[in-house]
């Protein structure tokens, strides 16, 4: 089997599902870290900051990392923005993650004359707010959307995402966002500069095919779908486009 030098991970579904500890998930970062193989979690979620997930991972789960492992669908945001520099002032329809996020990396929050209007997951969304983010795109604002997701799971079942939000706006605005997070190019190629590797020396570990392994696959590199959070078992022989490796447990992974 081909000797990795970094991996790419998903967080929900893959290290621990909801609240709930998938315990082969601490076990793998544990092998990582004791290997000194270098490690980035990537994720579409823009609701809480790498710090916050860097407190959840070592509270709820027993996780030990540092905030400089997580990557966020925000982080992308805010380097694609920093890289595309148009100006500084950002419409954010999103949490606080995504706005204090941004905020950090420079760029002004405002609904005044935006340079960018930029989409995630909002609960507390409003008309006005996607009022506000509609007239400014067809002024001229550059739309982002965090990342494509259309549904969130939940105890409640599965509720509306950023990729809700998103396409509201482009049908409002009848422009098409520039995405962000996973399955994306954008947040795939700014994870492989923060681990300083290039595609062919990674792999793509996740268990939502639509994102984590398409992210994988639509980017060239190599993907590991465990079985253990959205794409079910059952599902896997009629994927368009197989996983490099399909897997039941991250205990099944040999280094």
């Amino acid at each position: 089997m081909k000797e990795y030098q970094g991996y790419l991970i998903d967080l929900d579904g893959t290290i621990y599902l909801g609240e709930e500890p998938i315990l082969a998930g601490k076990r793998f970062v544990e092998k990582l870290q004791a290997r000194e193989i270098p490690f980035l979690f990537v994720t579409n979620n823009t609701t809480k900051t790498p710090e916050a997930v860097k407190e959840k991972l070592s509270k709820q789960f027993d996780i030990h990392v540092t905030s400089q492992t997580i990557y966020t669908a925000t982080l992308a945001t805010a380097d694609y923005m920093i890289e595309k520099n148009l100006g500084k002032k950002v419409y954010v329809i999103g949490e606080s993650g995504l706005k204090s996020g941004i905020e950090a990396a420079g760029f002004e929050l405002t609904d005044q004359e935006p340079d960018y209007v930029v989409v995630g997951l909002d609960t507390q969304v409003t008309y006005q707010k996607i009022a506000t983010a509609t007239l400014a795109i067809q002024k001229g604002a550059h739309f982002i959307g965090t990342n494509p997701d259309k549904n969130i799971p939940t105890d409640r079942g599965l509720l509306p995402g950023a990729g809700s939000l998103i396409g509201m706006l482009e049908i409002a605005t009848k422009q098409r966002a520039v995405i962000i997070g996973k399955p994306e190019a954008i947040i795939m190629n700014k994870a492989l500069e923060r681990l300083n590797l290039i595609k062919e020396e990674v792999i793509m570990v996740g268990d939502n095919y639509e994102t984590d392994i398409r992210a994988g696959i639509d980017n060239g590199i190599d993907s590991l779908l465990v079985l253990t959070g959205f794409t079910p078992k059952n599902a896997v022989k009629d994927l368009s486009i197989q996983p490099t490796f399909v897997i039941d447990s991250l205990d099944e992974w040999t280094f």
